[in-house]
């Protein structure tokens, strides 16, 4: 990609910016700078006001290369749950229809203005990567700390836009607005380049991880004696599990975190204490920046609310399991904060959780205030759950856009939840990119497979091996699994790992092997068929060799290129 142009957009008027000239002008200068940065180039934008400023966008365009009608783009949705995968240049991200907008419009990036959607338009956040043949081309943010990135592919006009968000900013200082790497290569090596210069990154966990969680067993309907018996079953197993994570359910209400609810009478110290007991890490669930209509924490704090146009609570999304509605709090609100850090304090310093799985987090950035953009808030309100829950505990990030994660969160989901079935035909219907279904979370952990180890460890979130209560057939079940556990830095299930037959128990073992495996690429052969190549690291006596995986999603047989034939849904391995 070529450098083409630049431009700031202050109150409507775009002004051209020249790299590594002067761009002075009436009321702001800006120091921008391009140079030769670890085989690619870096751009660098420093706004400096000489009054008042309203910004627009700051926006960077680069000549495409021209590349075959094979080429692909990886467009990173807006956040974890947002559906991710690789497009064909004159493609179109398919739109929410507009019946779901009400109730789940808030959840992606269907709100945001000046999202390009035409045909042959294709953006992505934080970072954008196309595929050809044998080399990738890569654009990524080295600091989402001030804004959010949008990487637009304009197939229309054979350009690439790298725009930061800063609609409506309100700025009266000096501001280090975008900071760009531009490159191209092979693409594990582009990944360990940009991982390396990028200012986003937190010391990982070198180990990969087997934990449980409540959710997909009982869902919201949990209490003490369940888990208490699920513990008894896990220790059972004798499997290696790190982490027992209880999930939604253990509080009043969402948004009221101090106590717990009736059908936990002794109190969640109590289940910490038995976790511990267990030789296993003490895990919970909540969601810090939300409140549902049902919650006292809404009911006697309408103030603590984000406000929407007409200056009413702003309603953040609509959830049956918390009764309807629910509500974005504020978390530059001094009550707000100073009740989380009450909530903080007794779950992990009175009850002693070391895990906290915290979800829902897109709704701190949906209302930004005049003076910061959506990027720096979430910035904000992750260094407020770090703080609040310290340096040792594990921060396990959900539903938040991913540049906002990089840097604070321990692990970070890279897609939505996993459904009881492979698709989930309504959202599907309704193309909501964030919803439900087991084949949008295996393809956002197949194109999000880069940020593993880099950024994060990655949570792929469940495998399912259980026969009750669900609708995946083995072969699925299988595919899950070794895709988590090639791609991902944890494997969680909720099954009862006691009830495993021994060909179960030894498909988890088998993939916790596959978990220590080091991935080299991710190529999408055809249509949901994927080519996979690893290293694997000598283990538990299992000698050390380079693997491949090819993986088909669809429910079709698959005949992959110099590879296997692949029936319905179904993943083969071959370790060298």
């Amino acid at each position: 990609m070529v450098f083409r142009q630049a431009h700031l957009s202050v109150s409507g008027i775009a002004y051209p910016l020249h790299p590594d000239k002067s761009n002075s002008h009436q009321d702001f200068f800006v120091d921008f700078k391009s140079t030769p940065w670890h085989g690619g180039m870096r751009y660098v934008a420093f706004i400096h006001p000489k009054s008042d400023l309203v910004l627009d966008s700051l926006e960077l365009e680069f000549f495409f290369p021209a590349l075959s009608d094979k080429a692909r783009f990886l467009a990173n949705g807006y956040q974890s749950w947002s559906e991710t995968q690789c497009f064909p240049l004159s493609a179109r991200i398919p739109q929410m229809h507009p019946i779901a907008r009400p109730l789940m419009g808030l959840y992606g990036d269907e709100w945001i203005d000046d999202v390009p959607r035409a045909p042959g338009q294709l953006h992505s956040w934080t970072f954008g990567q196309w595929h050809d043949h044998q080399q990738t081309y890569l654009a990524g943010s080295l600091d989402e700390r001030t804004g959010f990135t949008l990487v637009v592919s304009d197939l229309n006009r054979h350009l690439v836009r790298i725009r930061k968000d800063l609609r409506g900013l309100q700025l009266g200082h000096s501001f280090p607005t975008l900071d760009i790497w531009v490159a191209k290569g092979q693409t594990a090596d582009l990944w360990a380049r940009y991982a390396a210069v990028a200012v986003h990154k937190r010391p990982s966990d070198p180990v990969g991880r087997l934990g449980w969680t409540s959710w997909y067993r009982y869902f919201n309907q949990i209490s003490a004696p369940l888990l208490m018996g699920d513990l008894a079953d896990i220790a059972r197993s004798e499997l290696p599990f790190h982490y027992v994570q209880i999930d939604d359910g253990w509080q009043h209400a969402t948004g009221d975190w101090l106590g717990s609810s009736a059908a936990f009478p002794s109190g969640m110290g109590r289940m910490a204490d038995a976790i511990r007991g267990h030789n296993m890490v003490p895990g919970i669930w909540l969601a810090p920046f939300v409140a549902s209509s049902r919650s006292e924490c809404f009911r006697k704090h309408p103030d603590w609310c984000l406000r929407d146009r007409y200056n009413r609570p702003l309603k953040a999304g609509w959830n049956p399991n918390w009764g309807g509605w629910y509500y974005a709090l504020d978390v530059y609100h001094h009550g707000v904060r100073d009740y989380l850090c009450g909530v903080f304090h007794q779950l992990s310093e009175h009850f002693g959780f070391e895990l906290f799985k915290v979800d829902f987090l897109f709704a701190a950035a949906l209302r930004p205030p005049a003076n910061k953009t959506r990027g720096q808030v979430m910035q904000d309100a992750m260094a407020l759950l770090r703080t609040l829950m310290g340096e040792k505990a594990t921060l396990l990030a959900c539903g938040l856009p991913l540049g906002a994660a990089m840097g604070h969160a321990d692990i970070c989901r890279i897609g939505g939840d996993v459904h009881m079935r492979w698709e989930h035909a309504l959202l599907r219907a309704l193309r909501f990119r964030e919803r439900v279904s087991t084949l949008a979370s295996l393809r956002s952990t197949l194109n999000r497979w880069s940020l593993d180890r880099r950024f994060f460890r990655s949570d792929p979130d469940v495998f399912i091996l259980r026969k009750n209560h669900q609708y995946l057939s083995d072969v699925q079940q299988d595919t899950l699994l070794t895709v988590n556990a090639l791609l991902g830095g944890v494997l969680f299930t909720s099954d009862n790992p006691a009830a495993y037959r021994p060909d179960q128990r030894m498909k988890v073992l088998d993939a916790l092997h596959l978990l220590e495996c080091l991935p080299l690429s991710v190529e999408e052969q055809g249509r949901d068929v994927y080519a996979i190549r690893f290293l694997l690291p000598q283990s538990n006596g299992l000698p050390q060799g380079a693997g491949q995986a090819w993986v088909n999603l669809s429910s079709r047989t698959q005949q992959v290129p110099d590879g296997p034939s692949l029936k319905p849904y179904q993943t083969q391995l071959q370790v060298s």
